[in-house]
């Protein structure tokens, strides 16, 4: 049987070839990562030019999570319906959109609508790439090409920050919206001509609307509840009791309508293959540490050390440096070597060393000590993120890889946006108390202390290096033991992955991509179909033959005569 030279085994391509075809998916990945890390230093920076809240700050960060996770299973739903290239297209084009307008907000409410709409783009981005590099890629050599993609998107985190820091203190913060513009136009061109993809088998589109209705219900209101519980309302209130109520609900009601629907969001079938459920399981642990890190390391120095959005971005380049190098050499080595389990506990083993490490941070801490807490975390989510999505993908059939892809960034994102959303919520708390207790017996002599702590009391995001020495100095301490607090949240939740990681299956990682997967599948379904009609007919000629032996003496012999006759005749 011969094939069209887009079925030829990846094996046979050359790597430049492979990453011809990929080539739009890794400019789109880079826009999406740059976007978000390049104002990532700036945040602290925004949020107090525009007088928002510890409150405020934190949903700029959970929004854009929140819409990223609920969309990302309707993604890859999707891809297992419709066409995976327009998918790509429209998740891209909403992303820049989305940033755009960012740009132009006006207050902190304004920021957290449109970081929705980012949001929803990333979740495509996220989900349709690691899809799409699944069907043009085996997973035994998607390791290589998902190291350097890995390493390009580390680039995009490490460049990201510095040029944030660099573009808001030359031009201001709204720079940094409109920086990634370019490079999705060429994202977009390249996609358009570049990206090939086969076409889901399934014709008919089913959306399970009601799923994502409550699925958006549930977590929003979750992250509604543990965000502002114990600030905007007391745990025990009645307040609090309805918004528990309702997420729990409406989780649990969710799940029900799963099990029923033809095409669910989140296919419960998936839960019975023990390397999904692990990695899910892996996969929150490590979201949690992955966001918090994102979120937290930039107001650590900037309002922890009294750093500049510039200074700021260079202090990360540690924790950049240990991800990409990680990603990068081990992707290299699990594609050489086919071996992936022992990396991938090594890395949960660092990344809990990493954010045990993070918990003693403080505002006085030596760069050095946290420069090496920040190499070792970098290495350790390096080694465990890009392949937690790989085994899973090498475990799973063809058919559900859209689904069984995009579900283990959902859980991934979920959990780190609650994950987050929690540990801002007790560094918020943490934070004021420390405030409290370090100027509790501060008395103020001049104008500027006296409008400072005003400014303190109303709980906005303060601007540290305007405030007064003395002052100045307890507000770098609460952030840095506040900040430090919140990531002990992260480390009962790391050795959990480590646990996890322990029991997934050792499978060897497969050499035929998904497509291949997929037309191997059909020529077996033909096959076996041919040799069902084969066996029928033979089957149907045994019955004849069975009842020509069992008619009666002379029933046979006539009917045997006659075909004799005939034969001659011919």
């Amino acid at each position: 049987m011969t094939h069209s030279s887009s079925s030829v085994p990846e094996t046979q391509r050359s790597a430049r070839e492979v990453f011809t075809a990929i080539s739009g998916l890794v400019v789109g990945m880079f826009v999406a990562v740059l976007s978000g890390t390049v104002v990532s230093t700036s945040l602290p920076v925004i949020i107090a030019d525009l007088g928002g809240t510890q409150s405020q700050y934190t949903w700029v960060i959970t929004a854009s999570l929140l819409a990223t996770a609920v969309s990302t299973p309707i993604w890859g739903k999707l891809a297992d319906l419709v066409d995976r290239k327009v998918l790509v297209q429209i998740s891209l084009i909403l992303f820049t959109v989305g940033t755009v307008i960012a740009g132009f907000s006006t207050d902190t409410n304004m920021l957290i609508a449109v970081r929705v709409v980012q949001g929803i783009g990333v979740g495509g981005l996220m989900s349709l790439v690691m899809i799409a590099v699944a069907l043009i890629i085996s997973p035994r050599e998607r390791g290589k090409y998902m190291g350097v993609v890995g390493g390009i998107m580390a680039l995009a985190t490490i460049g990201g920050p510095l040029l944030g820091g660099l573009l808001t203190d030359a031009w201001g913060w709204r720079a940094n919206f409109f920086v990634g513009v370019p490079f999705a136009i060429v994202a977009l061109v390249l996609l358009q001509f570049t990206l090939h993809l086969p076409k889901p088998q399934k014709a008919k589109v089913s959306i399970d609307y009601f799923g994502i209705v409550l699925l958006a219900v549930g977590v929003s209101t979750l992250l509604i509840w543990v965000s502002m519980g114990g600030s905007q309302f007391e745990w025990d209130s009645s307040t609090s009791i309805t918004l528990a109520i309702v997420a729990g609900a409406a989780i649990a009601a969710f799940i029900a309508v799963e099990f029923f629907v033809k095409e669910p969001i989140v296919p419960m079938s998936l839960f019975r293959n023990r390397t999904f459920t692990l990695s899910v399981v892996a996969s929150i642990a490590i979201g949690v540490s992955m966001f918090a890190t994102s979120v937290f390391l930039a107001q650590y120095f900037q309002l922890a050390r009294g750093a500049t959005p510039t200074e700021s971005g260079l202090m990360t380049i540690p924790m950049i440096v240990g991800q990409m190098g990680a990603s990068i050499i081990i992707g290299q080595l699990v594609s050489r070597f086919g071996k992936w389990k022992g990396w991938m506990l090594l890395g949960s083993v660092l990344t809990t060393v990493g954010v045990s490490l993070m918990a003693t941070l403080r505002y006085d801490t030596p760069f050095t000590l946290v420069a090496v807490y920040m190499f070792v975390l970098g290495a350790g989510l390096g080694m465990v993120m890009q392949n937690l999505t790989l085994i899973v993908q090498n475990d799973t059939p063809p058919t559900q890889l859209g689904a069984a892809s995009s579900n283990v960034n959902f859980f991934r994102t979920i959990a780190g946006t609650i994950g987050v959303t929690i540990m801002g919520s007790l560094m918020s708390t943490s934070v004021a108390d420390y405030v409290k207790g370090g100027l509790s017996t501060f008395t103020p002599t001049s104008p500027e202390e006296i409008e400072a702590l005003k400014h303190l009391a109303s709980g906005n995001v303060p601007k540290v290096n305007e405030l007064p020495d003395a002052i100045r100095t307890v507000v770098e301490s609460a952030y840095g033991h506040g900040i430090a607090d919140s990531f002990i949240i992260a480390i009962p939740l790391a050795v959990i992955a480590i646990l996890a990681i322990a029991f997934i299956k050792n499978k060897p990682l497969s050499t035929k991509n998904a497509a291949e997967q997929l037309r191997d599948q059909a020529e077996e379904s033909a096959i076996a179909v041919g040799e069902a009609e084969v066996g029928a007919t033979t089957a149907t000629g045994s019955i004849r033959i069975a009842n020509l032996e069992n008619a009666s003496p002379s029933t046979s012999s006539v009917t045997v005569l006659e075909r004799e006759d005939r034969e001659r005749g011919d």
